[in-house]
């Protein structure tokens, strides 16, 4: 059985400030009836959703060609359709309706354009110049030629200090020991500036960086020790260590000003900065005494750092978990759409940070996608044609592909803050609807396990389940973020990270 929703129906916009609930059976009669016919036509039928499209919606696509222009980073695609009416194989099963290729609109950029595009992704903001202040140009590069002499002077004290604690006597060892030295630090410079190309992520992942940046400095701090069994690689152990620990150092430096601005009130940012320094200095400080004393005994080298390392990372988890955010990211944005949905309310800013996921790892699956190219989020023409009109009076488009189980919406050109949240809403609703069908057709397909009836959910229509996310969103959208900024909410659509394709509005003829 589908969970119910709690959501509330607004009245029009009118004197009275009167709401209508939308009652729990009301919602969940809605997805059933949706799972039904769902069920109904992937037991009788054998083709996928988009051979139950009407003929209108084929002869559409068949006369006009183009199914629309997108746009990324300036750059233009239109989508043309070919094959039409032709039965096709993708991924397994039969798609009717033709399919369609992407073809640019603009000739290549020339190599020289494309180096420097490359080159500005690493070294300026996303939006520059725009995005930073006339006096940020001449600061970055007086700042670059201080680190430019640094580096040139720190080659000469590598050595002197090598030379100092007594490394060699000779000359040339003590030379090849430097070299090496700097090799490694220099390694760690590059997968430093390698990472800082994140940009914009340090501010809307700030938590999940930062702990995934702890985990990386312990195993930058495992590959050191195991230099110790393996002293013939020292140089590419040690590069590969180093380049682990300043990828760490910059999720640390990057992330801590957002954090120490999350506890500042008033204008004491620096304050509160100059401080939480200085509690890290002295624990850092008392850690290493601590050390020095239990060496004098000799453990064991593997015992320590796996118990320190427990430690570390068990402290690291806890000291982000701690950190409250009024920010809605994807993750606690995720967070306060589930609870709407299910309960009709919007956790407040301690539970919904509490509840937000801290580790997520590469591999793991992501259910939404918000402005994603319109080649990820539909398989054939027919789908496009068959939703579009849903979403005439909307500044976005929902949909959901069976293949990769995931629900994408699409960004029109005229898009605006508000728009892209309201995509971000709809299309956590529409997951809802798609998630519980799918928990409907399951148990029905264990309770036929010994029948002849099969289920695939590529065969599901999920048509259906988009029209009635349309009418969920139409009249709860408005109450969720009344609600959410009751709660301290601040909703910005920079940080659910919304992709850069765009949909255009006007197709070339």
């Amino acid at each position: 059985m589908a969970p119910a929703m709690g959501l509330k129906r607004s009245a029009a916009a009118a004197a009275a400030a009167q709401t209508v609930t939308l009652s729990a059976p009301a919602v969940r009669d809605a997805v059933r009836a949706a799972v039904r016919e769902a069920e109904a036509t992937a037991a009788k039928a054998t083709a996928p959703p988009a051979a139950r499209v009407p003929a209108t919606a084929t002869a559409e696509i068949a006369r006009d060609g183009v199914l629309c222009l997108e746009e990324v980073d300036g750059r233009r695609w239109s989508y043309v359709v070919h094959a039409a009416g032709a039965a096709v194989k993708a991924k397994g099963r039969a798609s009717v309706g033709g399919a369609f290729k992407a073809v640019p609109l603009q000739s290549p950029l020339p190599p020289v354009e494309e180096i420097m595009s490359f080159i500005r992704s690493y070294v300026v903001p996303e939006g520059f110049p725009e995005s930073v202040t006339p006096s940020y140009v001449p600061y970055m590069t007086w700042r670059a030629m201080k680190h430019f002499f640094g580096g040139a002077m720190g080659v000469f004290t590598t050595r002197t200090l090598l030379n100092s604690v007594g490394v060699s006597q000779s000359r040339a060892a003590s030379g090849a020991v430097a070299i090496n030295w700097i090799l490694k630090d220099g390694a760690g410079r590059v997968g430093k500036m390698l990472f800082a190309r994140q940009g914009k992520k340090f501010d809307y992942d700030l938590k999940q960086l930062r702990f995934s940046g702890d985990l990386l400095m312990e195993l930058g701090a495992g590959i050191e020790l195991a230099t110790a069994a393996f002293p013939q690689l020292f140089l590419p152990m040690a590069c590969i260590a180093n380049v682990v620990k300043n990828v760490a150092a910059v999720t640390s430096t990057s992330t801590r000003a957002p954090i120490y601005k999350a506890y500042a009130k008033g204008e004491n940012i620096g304050d509160v900065t100059a401080k939480g320094e200085s509690v890290g200095n002295i624990a850092d400080l008392l850690g290493t005494g601590m050390s020095i004393l239990i060496s004098k005994s000799n453990p064991s080298l593997v015992t320590s750092f796996a118990v320190l390392s427990c430690g570390y990372l068990l402290s690291s988890y806890h000291e982000v978990r701690s950190v409250v955010l009024n920010t809605l990211n994807r993750a606690r944005f995720t967070v306060a759409v589930d609870s709407f949905i299910r309960t009709g309310y919007v956790p407040s800013l301690k539970d919904g940070n509490s509840q937000e996921t801290i580790f997520s790892p590469p591999w793991r699956h992501e259910p939404v996608a918000i402005g994603s190219r319109f080649g990820e989020a539909f398989q054939e023409p027919a789908s496009f044609i068959a939703i579009k009109p849903l979403f005439e009076d909307e500044r976005y488009i929902v949909t959901y592909n069976p293949t990769k189980d995931k629900v994408y919406a699409l960004l029109k050109d005229q898009a605006k803050p508000d728009d892209i949240l309201k995509a971000a809403f709809h299309a956590h609703v529409l997951l809802h609807f798609i998630n519980a069908s799918h928990a409907n057709l399951n148990a029905r397909k264990r309770m036929n396990s010994n029948r002849s009836y099969q289920y695939n959910p590529l065969n599901m229509d999920f048509i259906p389940h988009i029209e009635e996310s349309c009418k969920i969103v139409m009249s709860s959208y408005g109450v969720f973020k009344k609600k959410a900024r009751e709660q301290g909410w601040i909703m910005s659509e920079s940080l659910l990270n919304p992709g850069r394709a765009r949909l255009c509005g006007v197709v070339p003829q």
